[in-house]
């Protein structure tokens, strides 16, 4: 075997640039880190008319030469049927919405027969984000699994007891109850048991989220989201010489059909105020005014936030996530105005 690969294209200058890149990367956390193939883009931004490969060996040196070695460790493979087993998990993402540098939470899942992949990315990582991340998921599967696979999140996991046992969330339960799927979470530590969606946490953030991607709205990376998933279906099976799409077609044979998408909201009772408005994660929305000073039910969901009195629905506004931030609809004030028209 040759000991040594030339690279007449791979110049000092262009090595010195490697290098500089390399140590700066470094001393970033690893999801900030590029990968081999980043570089080389960066590389032929700066000139460069060489391989990747010249590329790829520098890189591979680089980084013997100024890190440990790690310690390998043994895996059973496993073999699962088609529709039986659905991985998830969370990762934290930088994005640019709108201008501004934003940490996004990113809802990965994973169908294990076919390898089918799905993201969605929100603000936060709270359990109404996650019930609307499965009706989502599910939704862009076209069935639900039998067995969901977890780490121990609060929002999932109330009570870790002795061995495999959980007590498991009761509102994450009605989920899994509406979903007909049996919830599975993975002893403590132990990211191996569900190694394919910790796998892909890492191809996501080198395939969609490196370079940072820049995008006018959450919903607009979210739209780009779902259409990568279906494109990168077309690279081929690990396991079998198919595309993943040929066998995610197989596999949604055996997923349980969806009746009706999960109402995945949180409730919290709260009285409004003289001002007709109730306060929410800092934030103000309005009520009618004919329901100042009572007891309302505010429902919150991903994107929305309900009022309810008397199961009936009295106001509804886009969920904000910011801070001291009003949001009014001026209907609301209808009947004050007429007594005050001076406030208008």
């Amino acid at each position: 075997q040759r000991q040594h690969q030339p690279a007449p294209k791979l110049t000092d200058a262009f090595q010195q640039l490697l290098t500089s890149w390399l140590t700066v990367e470094q001393a970033l956390p690893k999801s900030q880190r590029r990968t081999a193939q980043r570089l080389f883009e960066g590389l032929q931004a700066e000139g460069y008319l060489g391989s990747y490969d010249g590329v790829r060996r520098f890189v591979k040196r680089w980084k013997a030469s100024s890190t440990r070695p790690s310690v390998s460790q043994a895996f059973v493979p496993l073999r699962f049927a088609p529709g039986e087993i659905c991985q998830f998990d969370w990762s934290h993402e930088q994005v640019d919405i709108n201008g501004a540098s934003q940490r996004v939470k990113v809802a990965h899942f994973r169908l294990v027969y076919s390898r089918q992949m799905f993201v969605v990315a929100y603000p936060r990582e709270t359990q109404e984000m996650l019930f609307d991340a499965h009706n989502r998921a599910f939704a862009f599967f076209g069935g639900v699994p039998q067995r969901m696979v977890y780490d121990n999140l609060k929002a999932v996991v109330q009570t870790i007891l002795i061995g495999k046992a959980r007590q498991f969330n009761p509102r994450f339960m009605a989920l899994a109850n509406h979903y007909l799927f049996e919830p599975v979470a993975c002893t403590p530590a132990s990211g191996w048991e569900k190694g394919q969606v910790e796998n892909q946490v890492g191809n996501i953030r080198e395939w969609l989220f490196t370079p940072k991607p820049r995008f006018a709205s959450l919903a607009d990376l979210n739209d780009w989201l779902a259409r990568r998933c279906q494109e990168l279906a077309s690279r081929p099976h690990p396991a079998e010489d198919r595309p993943i799409a040929t066998v995610f077609a197989e596999e949604q044979a055996a997923l349980r059909a969806i009746v009706a998408p999960f109402d995945g909201y949180l409730e919290e009772i709260l009285r409004v105020s003289s001002t007709c408005l109730v306060r929410v994660d800092y934030n103000r929305y309005s009520v009618p005014a004919d329901f100042a000073g009572k007891a309302v039910s505010v429902r919150l969901s991903a994107d929305r936030l309900r009022i309810v009195h008397d199961l009936q629905t009295i106001a509804e506004h886009p969920r904000q996530f910011g801070r001291n931030q009003l949001v009014c609809d001026p209907w609301h004030y209808l009947p004050v105005l007429e007594k005050k028209p001076g406030a208008l």
